[in-house]
């Protein structure tokens, strides 16, 4: 099996299943010309998104690591009327780009991207009191996903999902040894993950256009 293989097989999921998005396109293409890096989720990863967050009929999500907006605008049209996203971004320009794209698909009043250290932000979000989230999607650095996921638990409720993505690491997620930063904060996740009780978890391998990784699900079952 291949990169080419895994590419050539999410090109035929998106054609025939997911279908082509302008706007969505465009969303990329605007991040690129700004030079930010390409590391968005994919498009048949951006429907699974949605599908989650509409089977759970969830109307608040939080996201951390806006990028360009490319999955925000996934999470955003899967809202109902009414519904909310906070995202959190710490790069100026990259929050400066997603709202541009916001702006074009027409969701920018469904956003409230807000900008710095996400561990700032989210302790900020918990002594506002808000809301629970229904779905949190953690898309951001690795090092720190353990604290992420610790606050994402407070922002949460019975029932609400906390997705973490990029977690397999091209199969670096099982050796111990490993002495990447990245592959350091996977693995702390999932040890957490082990000795905790109020949430049930696994973590699906994936192959496709973005290569071989995985991201890990947890049902919150008591705050």
């Amino acid at each position: 099996m291949t990169q080419d293989i895994w590419t050539s097989v999410d090109d035929y999921i998106t054609s025939s299943l997911v279908g082509h998005d302008e706007v969505l396109e465009g969303a990329l293409e605007r991040s690129a010309a700004h030079g930010l890096p390409p590391i968005s989720v994919s498009p048949p990863q951006g429907q699974l998104l949605v599908l989650l967050a509409r089977a759970m009929r969830a109307r608040r999500i939080l996201e951390l690591g806006t990028l360009g907006g490319y999955s925000t605008i996934w999470l955003a049209r899967a809202l109902p009327r009414g519904g909310r996203v906070v995202t959190l971004e710490l790069e100026p320009t990259h929050a400066d780009v997603a709202r541009q794209n916001l702006r074009r698909a027409n969701l920018a009043r469904r956003v409230d991207v807000r900008v710095g250290p996400a561990l700032d932000t989210l302790d900020q979000l918990i002594a506002e009191h808000v809301t629970p989230f229904d779905l949190v999607f953690i898309d951001a650095d690795k090092p720190r996903i353990p604290d992420y996921y610790a606050r994402a638990l407070a922002l949460t409720r019975p029932g609400s999902a906390i997705i973490v993505d990029n977690v397999v690491r091209d199969g670096k997620v099982a050796d111990p040894s490993s002495d990447d930063p990245n592959v350091q904060g996977v693995r702390a996740l999932h040890d957490v993950l082990a000795h905790e009780d109020r949430v049930s978890a696994t973590t699906i391998q994936t192959v496709g256009s973005k290569g071989y990784d995985g991201f890990t699900l947890a049902l919150v079952n008591r705050p």
